[in-house]
């Protein structure tokens, strides 16, 4: 199996998102898969212009920018994929804008004068389905500890799915990044045991990826998992007084306290 991981942080090589990406993908390459990451922060990505050039008879499914920078060869990479990995960071409650200027130079793939009905029945234009209808897991990284922070992210992703025909083979969503220190910081796992669990949980997730072509459902529950050990802290965290509490915590952690 051939996976390839789209990193859509700002930070590339050295964020959260990227030390998650390669944990699960360590789990597959345990099995034999061959696995690339492309940072696209290191790479030129120009804005979809939407100028329509790429739907004129002479330069039909051809961007201007197709010479011009880096997003067709990563679009080859794509097509000779088994499986993808779309990996960001939330930014301003949503995808990282360079992981969203990526997907929209999609449309010079796409014949937008051809219709079609999905296969989950929706109306939409044709697709290149070697770029667009690739089975794909989201993993979404964001350091707040709110549920409400990746919705917009998590549903881009289901949304994305049910347009592109591309099967959502599993959903990785992780909170709370900064406890994680991109595991660099053995004490954080020593004061919340949960981290050495999700980090197992992840390799264990692309071992899965090789074996059964997705994520079973328990071992994205366990990646996904709370890692604060207070039994009733979903409820505890949705009180204001409470948060004020944790605010407090946080600036102490974070300063070095």
């Amino acid at each position: 199996m051939k996976i390839l991981a789209i990193n859509g942080s700002y930070r590339g090589e050295k964020g959260q998102t990227n030390a998650f990406l390669e944990l699960l993908l360590s789990g597959a390459r345990e099995e034999g898969a061959e696995c690339e990451i492309v940072a696209l922060a290191k790479h030129k990505i120009h804005h979809c212009l939407s100028c329509d050039t790429c739907h004129t008879p002479n330069h039909y499914l051809k961007c201007v920018y197709s010479e011009k920078d880096d997003a067709a060869s990563i679009f080859d990479k794509i097509a000779t994929a088994d499986l993808l990995v779309y990996a960001t960071p939330v930014y301003v409650f949503g995808i990282s804008s360079l992981l969203k200027t990526f997907i929209e130079r999609f449309y010079s793939t796409c014949d937008v004068n051809q219709f079609r009905v999905t296969k989950s029945g929706l109306f939409f234009h044709h697709i290149d389905e070697k770029v667009c209808s690739k089975d794909f897991v989201s993993l979404i990284c964001c350091d707040n500890l709110d549920k409400e922070m990746p919705i917009n992210t998590r549903d881009y992703f289901r949304i994305y799915s049910r347009f592109m025909d591309a099967k959502h083979v599993g959903e990785l969503i992780r909170n709370g990044g900064r406890l994680f220190q991109r595991g660099q910081d053995q004490k954080e796992e020593n004061r919340f045991p949960a981290i050495a669990e999700v980090y197992a949980a992840y390799k264990q997730a692309g071992r899965e990826l090789v074996i059964d072509g997705h994520i079973h459902a328990r071992t994205q529950k366990r990646a996904n998992q709370e890692i604060i050990p207070v039994s009733f802290f979903g409820q505890l965290k949705k009180l204001k007084p409470f948060k004020k509490v944790m605010v407090q915590r946080a600036k102490e952690l974070f300063s070095g306290n």
